[in-house]
């Protein structure tokens, strides 16, 4: 395994900030996220529906549409400034060094195209070689995710696939160009249990065999556990806490990190009442001033009507919350 500590930085976001200006208000779905990722290293980010996880992997590769609109922040891509890029030269970079890969594989997928025209035509948009080497390199990116005799398979529609082998021909189609970078976005949310393992299990060991850096958009808390290298935790377009799997998944600071565990089936004992978070995430119009998690918080005082700073506990971990919870606290949870 790569010794992610000295490998090179690819990605580095720092503050970044996108809203959307809609009739009713601005709606800050990303209100100053920092990360950094990586080569090597997979990132899990993790949050509630409508937390902003899914919007910050689109503004990365710059595919939030109007309304909406980076307003302020930096991306850094292997050192190079993306917020303010061309549009020639993002898509230059997507889907050659920057990859992403969709929930949903039909939005990959033309359902009238077959295999083999979707991964050619991918390979000739980025690379001046013949048709025979796009093929060639097609099939070994189906050999790689687990597509048995990729030869034949490579002329078949999307249709008759079944919907972990279209999500296997997604993957394949992003690691076509070896790229430094591939946002993953909740891609096997949809798969049963078995199919899901399988490509969790192909998609770490590519990372590692490649070096390519990996960003898993999930609110799986089990599937990041058992994938990513680094978690980072999102609540109301903020990240609220990041650090190691081992640091933030067993001793969480951030109450709303605590609460994410605690309703995790899998985490509570057999008949035991479930834990839960109590009250529902803000409006995205309406969020409270302050930390945005105080309004569902058990340790909320007046101090959360301010924002909290971020506070380090060790070089990786780090959260935002005035009452991080301390280490006595820990032993209620499952």
């Amino acid at each position: 395994m790569m010794e992610l500590k000295t490998a090179e930085t690819i990605l580095e976001v720092r503050d970044l900030q996108t809203h959307f200006f809609t009739p009713q208000g601005v709606v800050k779905s990303v209100d100053g996220v920092s990360l950094t990722l990586k080569r090597g290293e997979i990132l899990g980010l993790v949050g509630e529906s409508g937390s902003g996880k899914s919007i910050t992997g689109f503004s990365i590769l710059g595919l939030v549409d109007p309304p909406g609109r980076n307003v302020g922040g930096s991306i850094l891509f292997r050192g190079e400034e993306l917020l303010n890029a061309s549009e020639e030269r993002l898509r230059s970079l997507r889907g050659n060094r920057i990859a992403m890969i969709f929930q949903d594989p039909m939005m990959t997928l033309n359902p009238v195209l077959s295999i083999k025209t979707h991964m050619i035509e991918t390979v000739l948009a980025h690379d001046n070689v013949g048709r025979e080497e796009a093929l060639a390199r097609s099939i070994e990116a189906l050999r790689m995710v687990g597509i048995s005799q990729p030869e034949t398979r490579i002329e078949s529609y999307p249709h008759e696939f079944s919907g972990g082998m279209r999500q296997r021909v997604a993957i394949a189609i992003a690691l076509l160009h070896k790229p430094d970078l591939i946002i993953a976005d909740e891609p096997t949310t949809a798969l049963d249990v078995t199919i899901q393992s399988q490509i969790l299990s192909e998609v770490q060991k590519l990372c590692r065999e490649f070096g390519m850096g990996l960003i898993w958009i999930s609110h799986d808390l089990g599937v990041v556990a058992g994938l990513a290298d680094r978690v980072a935790v999102m609540y109301a377009g903020r990240i609220v806490e990041q650090g190691t799997v081992d640091e933030v998944l067993d001793s969480p600071r951030h109450p709303y990190t605590a609460g994410l565990i605690g309703s995790a089936p899998a985490a509570n004992r057999r008949g035991a009442r479930l834990q839960q978070i109590r009250g529902a995430a803000p409006h995205p119009l309406n969020r409270p001033e302050g930390c945005a998690f105080r309004t569902r918080c058990d340790y909320a005082t007046d101090m959360c009507l301010k924002e909290p700073p971020e506070t380090a506990g060790s070089r990786a971990h780090r959260w935002r919350c005035f009452h991080p919870l301390a280490d006595a606290q820990l032993e209620t949870l499952p």
